[in-house]
């Protein structure tokens, strides 16, 4: 049979490239925006809530489509979906970079999710029809790497943009960047599953609708009250579209969503430990820019540098986990991660607003040292606890409890510090009525204005404001670190104590991982 004229001219190098390019711009989208979101508020002056969804929304939809996407690049063809979802992120992004309104803004962040999702999936694809046995192995290996680069490098280069030519560069430069990567389309071969039978769109459906509802649940409690009717309706909502979700799944008779694999221990424990890793580091890289920006006065190319000292060991030591792994169980090496990450997220609760590099150093470089052990693990994890045949889906569904753990964890802690620090802003905040009331100065605290609440306030009471809205906002940043550090505490042993069984089955990660 005659080789295609598409596969005559494509290039496996080309494709490597490409794929780990595109890929490596996505967790940089997330991470590197977490970095603009003082100066948006500073520039647009806009409340909490939507400032947020500039992250949620792209996470969410990131999540929530994850797995028609796939189904769609099986069905229309990878390199036609990759070429898709590069075009609608250069549009999206690049948009959301033009615009002053903050609901575009926001509507763009979460288009931008979709081709982000289209992306990945159909880049992921690419790679396993493009390459065969060990070159495979190495491919993914650099998939893997290219994504731990986007997700450290991509709050350091956002802080060096926003201060040299502010919040709008960083969404240019990504979309700069995701449109030089359509260059390479010419080079990239197409390919289709000949047994792909179609996208399961009211799975699809009831699993985003599901999760919207429960994000802006989380989001809105603080600004409604947690226990407003608008609140809870979205969380009755949320409660029926996941059991029509779940009933959609079993009637299927190929699911997108094989309900089944979560009645294997292993592959329940894999997929959790995404989810908890995203309360103790995820989080941080979101909320923390904002910490030092707002509350210690850094600048945000500095904040984003100092960011490396937790991004930085995510790109070490994957590579020392895969090492570790021939002589120490991985299940006893994932276990660690997470004590770890939580060990630092208790250590880091000695921040305040004087705090420094020398305060940040020793937290920051445990949790990062943990996020990358398992990292070097996870997902290799994903598809050796099930059976060879199920391991394109298995992947699949790990990836979607991933993204769907961030944008719940990163919604839920947003909604936590911005209750926490309002309660603590009650007793004192009348003392100073031209700053507004507790809700209004706890929104604005944790977007980083503290310095913008001062101006309003007299001048002789403007470091006795700055140091009590410090002081409320950092009290609430260490309860919640207390509590990421006590749900990755609580969550090792039980990660372990799940994989204890037949335990050769994840062992053999160890050649892998390396």
């Amino acid at each position: 049979m005659s080789t295609p004229v598409s596969a005559r001219r494509a290039s496996p190098a080309i494709t490597l490239v490409a794929v780990c390019v595109a890929c490596g711009l996505l967790p940089a989208s997330l991470t590197g925006t977490s970095i603009a979101l003082p100066a948006i508020s500073a520039d647009l002056g806009v409340s909490l809530v939507s400032l947020q969804w500039i992250v949620n929304a792209y996470n969410l939809t990131f999540a929530s489509v994850m797995l028609a996407s796939g189904a769609l690049a099986d069905l229309l063809g990878r390199k036609r979906m990759f070429a898709t979802g590069l075009v609608g992120f250069v549009a999206c992004t690049a948009a959301a970079g033009s615009v002053s309104n903050i609901v575009v803004v926001d509507v763009l962040r979460g288009a931008a999710g979709v081709a982000a999702a289209l992306v990945l999936t159909a880049a992921s694809a690419m790679l396993a029809q493009t390459f065969d046995g060990p070159a495979r192995m190495k491919a993914f290996g650099w998939l893997g790497s290219s994504f731990g680069l986007g997700l450290a490098l991509g709050p350091s280069t956002s802080g060096v943009l926003v201060d040299l030519w502010g919040w709008r560069s960083v969404f240019f430069t990504h979309a700069l960047i995701a449109a030089a990567v359509l260059l390479a389309l010419p080079k990239l071969a197409e390919s289709r599953n000949p047994d792909a039978s179609g996208v399961d769109w009211l799975g699809t459906t009831t699993f985003s609708g599901s999760l919207f509802a429960l994000t802006l649940a989380l989001v809105e409690g603080p600004q409604l009250g947690w226990a407003a009717p608008a609140v809870l309706v979205l969380y009755a909502a949320f409660a029926v579209l996941l059991i029509a979700f779940v009933v959609v799944e079993h009637r299927q008779a190929r699911p997108m969503f094989d309900l089944g694999l979560f009645r294997q221990p292993k592959f329940v424990a894999v997929c959790l430990m995404p989810v908890l890793l995203a309360f103790g580091f995820v989080c941080l890289l979101v909320f923390l820019p904002s910490f030092f920006i707002g509350i210690t006065g850094m600048s945000a190319q500095r904040a984003g540098l100092t960011m490396l000292l937790l991004t930085v060991p995510v790109l070490v030591f994957p590579v020392v986990a895969g090492t570790v792994s021939k002589t120490v169980p991985p299940r006893v090496l994932l276990g660690v991660s997470l004590l770890l990450v939580a060990a630092g997220a208790a250590w880091l609760t000695t921040i305040d607003r004087t705090s420094g590099v020398g305060t940040l150093l020793g937290p920051l470089l445990v949790i990062g040292t943990g996020v990358g052990i398992s990292f070097g693990l996870l997902d290799g994890a994903a598809v050796s606890t099930v059976d060879a045949s199920r391991a394109g889906m298995a992947a699949g569904m790990f990836n979607t409890m991933r993204l769907t753990g961030e944008a719940v964890a990163i919604a839920g802690m947003g909604s936590l510090l911005v209750s926490l620090t309002q309660s603590g802003l009650v007793g004192g905040i009348g003392q100073y009525p031209a700053a507004g009331d507790a809700g209004a100065v706890a929104d604005k605290a944790a977007q980083g204005g503290i310095a913008d609440l001062a101006a309003a306030v007299p001048a002789g009471r403007r470091e006795a404001f700055t140091e009590f809205v410090s002081g409320s906002y950092t009290s609430a940043f260490h309860t919640v670190l207390w509590l990421l550090a006590a749900v990755c505490a609580l969550g090792a042993p039980a990660i372990a104590w799940m994989l204890r069984e037949r335990t050769s089955t994840v062992d053999e990660l160890a050649p892998a991982a390396s």
